[in-house]
């Protein structure tokens, strides 16, 4: 006898970063705690709560976030909106950037290793951190965990730059390297589709689209 075959459409992963905080663009934060949302960030993260509430009542069944305090943050007015509550999830977490954490993006720049950061993070480990193939590997980890808890529904997880550019890189069938081209701003949304034939990418760092247009066609 064939195979039952299912009748679940995809499930539709809207990825969102963080919003701004008072490092953002000056120091590497990675996982260091007590940073939060600075009042602009907070400002961002209710917009998109806004937004994803525009796809209309129920359409979303599920609000994960990474542990940090900024991703927390963000993801509070964004559930309030949705009428759902905030679920954590671990594996959404930013990149260890070891020994890298809290340096002044200024200072990074400099050094010999940035260059390889940029143009071969495929080969790179933060000193006492995290690779990046690493890094990829948990992050998709986790969407795939989250996909299979929502088969063919919609979910946002709001995560970090780094992490969200290696899930999107995955989805399009980019490698690693050239994931740096990609462009993730803060209280961006990105939005995957994740089907029986694999994903689908319906949107990259949107911060101002109509999401209800965002479907597979």
């Amino acid at each position: 006898m064939a195979p039952k075959k299912s009748n679940t459409g995809p499930t539709v992963v809207f990825l969102v970063r963080h919003g701004r905080t008072p490092t953002t663009g000056k120091v590497l934060p990675g996982r260091a705690k007590g940073l939060h949302l600075a009042p602009a960030g907070i400002e961002q993260a209710t917009a998109a709560g806004e937004r994803l509430a525009g796809l209309g009542k129920g359409r979303i069944k599920a609000v994960y976030a990474s542990p940090m305090e900024r991703t927390q943050e963000t993801a509070a007015p964004i559930s309030k909106a949705l009428g759902l509550r905030t679920r954590t999830h671990k594996g959404l977490i930013e990149a260890d950037f070891g020994e890298w954490t809290g340096k002044k993006l200024s200072q990074l720049y400099k050094k010999p290793e940035w260059k390889t950061v940029q143009q071969y993070p495929s080969g790179f480990r933060f000193p006492k951190g995290e690779s990046f193939t690493e890094m990829q590997s948990r992050m998709t980890g986790a969407i795939a965990e989250l996909v299979a808890k929502h088969p063919g529904e919609a979910i946002v997880a709001v995560s970090h730059a780094d992490t969200i550019k290696a899930a999107v890189a995955d989805a399009l069938g980019t490698h690693l390297d050239l994931f740096q081209r990609i462009v993730i701003g803060q209280c961006s949304i990105s939005v995957i589709a994740y089907g029986a034939t694999g994903p689908t990418v319906l949107a990259i760092n949107s911060t101002g689209d109509d999401l209800t247009t965002l479907v597979p066609s």
